[in-house]
């Protein structure tokens, strides 16, 4: 089945007490890439709220990409559905999968925050997530319902979620930057020059 738009149809004859699950992918806005905090934020926010909602799902991030998967009562999904999708700190909203569920996938997890930056994990974490390599680089804008749900199946039985520190973030962020304004091997050779012009003003200032 092809990704669903917006709309939220496919639940009207639900009822509200019913356990649903909403997955939804977006596209984060150079503005946000370039606050490092801002997974701190969204996974604190989250976690307050879902916790007062009965919310439970995973936050999943890579290559600027957002993948979420929020499960509750369908009342309180699609509330939660309407906030998230007005948040202006992402863009390129499209639900994936929304379906009524016998039970939580992520029934623990309290929106956990998983990040899909192979280049940044330990060891570990590497080891461990190796099933998700047919899913990176992460870009599931387009998955049919069939390929969202293998990718849940597989995440929700990690030990632990990859997670990197706040400083790759920032270092990753500065790098989407560059990919925004030129070619990935044209954004090497920007650092590259920038470097070798801070080493020459290094070589004058000593010899002066």
């Amino acid at each position: 089945m092809a990704p669903l738009t917006h709309t939220v149809d496919p639940l009207e004859t639900v009822e509200d007490s019913a356990l649903v699950q909403l997955v939804y992918v977006s596209s984060i806005t150079l503005s946000t890439r370039l606050k490092a905090s801002i997974f701190d934020e969204v996974e604190g926010h989250a976690r307050d709220y879902n916790e007062q909602h009965g919310i439970t799902g995973t936050l999943c991030y890579g290559n600027g990409h957002f993948l979420q998967c929020i499960e509750g009562e369908k009342s309180n999904v699609l509330a939660l559905q309407k906030r998230i999708f007005a948040d202006s700190r992402h863009k390129n909203v499209q639900v994936l999968l929304l379906q009524v569920i016998d039970q939580r996938s992520f029934a623990d997890w309290r929106m956990r925050l998983l990040f899909l930056e192979r280049w940044l994990w330990s060891p570990a974490t590497k080891k461990q997530a190796m099933q998700l390599s047919p899913f990176l680089p992460f870009a599931p804008h387009g998955w049919t319902s069939k390929r969202t749900e293998q990718f849940l199946q597989i995440i929700k039985t990690f030990d632990s979620p990859p997670h990197i520190k706040a400083a790759g973030i920032t270092y990753n962020a500065l790098g989407n930057m560059f990919r925004h304004i030129a070619a990935p091997h044209q954004a090497f050779l920007i650092v590259q020059g920038f470097l070798s012009m801070l080493l020459v003003v290094a070589l004058i200032l000593l010899y002066l």
